[in-house]
């Protein structure tokens, strides 16, 4: 069984990977739907990808 250390690190990934899909999503729904580079499903599409994309960089990056 993997130690728990290891299942956060796993969890945390997966989830900043999932958080980032979902921002992609939103912006390719926003933008087939034709939003405009300020609508509502750009603005928040782009967060979502920040946060994930953010968050998954500091998962991968601090490997204590």
């Amino acid at each position: 069984m993997a130690a728990p250390d290891e299942v956060y690190r796993a969890v945390t990934r997966l989830f900043a990977v999932v958080i980032l899909g979902f921002g992609l999503a939103i912006l390719v729904v926003t933008i087939v739907n034709g939003g405009g580079p300020f609508s509502t499903g750009v603005l928040l599409g782009v967060v979502f990808c920040a946060l994930g994309g953010g968050r998954l960089y500091l998962a991968l990056r601090g490997g204590r």
